[in-house]
């Protein structure tokens, strides 16, 4: 009866990989970040890129909890 239970949990496990395999394979590929060409466009994106984590790390004014 183990020996039985292993079988069914490998099949089981077998099905699910082939699923996910087909599942991912039909995504299509997500589009690739085009590097910067020169040294200026790399510093303007990181500028930019620090601006936004700047921005979000900014402490939100919460509502005041007054009934």
């Amino acid at each position: 009866m183990r020996v039985l239970g292993l079988v069914g949990l490998v099949i089981a496990l077998l099905v699910v990989g082939l699923l996910v395999k087909k599942q991912t394979s039909s995504l299509a590929a997500p589009a690739s970040v085009d590097a910067p060409s020169t040294p200026a466009q790399g510093r303007q994106l990181q500028q930019d890129i620090q601006k936004s984590l700047d921005a979000a790390m900014q402490p939100r004014a919460m509502p005041d909890d007054k009934p």
